[in-house]
């Protein structure tokens, strides 16, 4: 086991390599050279929601909302936007059927299925020189990483009361 001191300078710099990433990510032209490389010709923001809905849904605009950032407002205007696009569908909610849940439909998916291929052709050359294993290591890792962070969080929520 490290000592409390290298784990303090991990956890620093694992810290300042999230930030980057999410920096990263969330740059406009990232957003706009996928989209071109995709083909897809989509608002930032409903682009950024339409991935949302394809990972967390069937999901209701609050979480949506929460997970994106953003005010559930406009959220809620933009998931209607993307409903009219034909690329989302409303439905209630099975527990609860005052909540309205979103739902990709077919064409949805086409657009995140572009997308994807698109992320991955972008993505694969940062990539190209890392081995099967590091690749496979780093992705297991990461994984192991936001599982567990989540576990922490759903955790919090329990002792909050919500």
């Amino acid at each position: 086991m490290a000592s409390r001191h290298r784990r303090h300078i991990a956890f620093r710099r694992l810290h300042e390599s999230l930030v980057d990433l999410i920096a990263l990510m969330n740059l406009p032209q990232r957003d706009e050279a996928l989209m071109a490389e995709a083909g897809i010709d989509l608002d930032r923001a409903l682009f950024k929601l339409i991935v949302g809905i394809r990972r967390f849904g069937p999901i209701g605009v609050v979480e949506l909302a929460e997970r994106a950032g953003r005010d559930h407002t406009t959220v809620s205007r933009q998931v209607a936007k993307l409903a009219e696009l034909g690329l989302i569908e409303r439905r209630p909610n099975p527990a609860d059927r005052r909540v309205k849940e979103a739902v990709i439909t077919s064409a949805g998916r086409r657009i995140t299925d572009a997308l994807e291929a698109a992320r991955e052709r972008l993505v694969d050359s940062a990539f190209a020189e890392w081995s099967d294993r590091d690749l496979v290591q780093f992705e297991q890792l990461m994984r192991r990483c936001v599982d567990d962070m989540l576990a922490m969080s759903a955790a919090d929520k329990e002792e909050g009361g919500q």
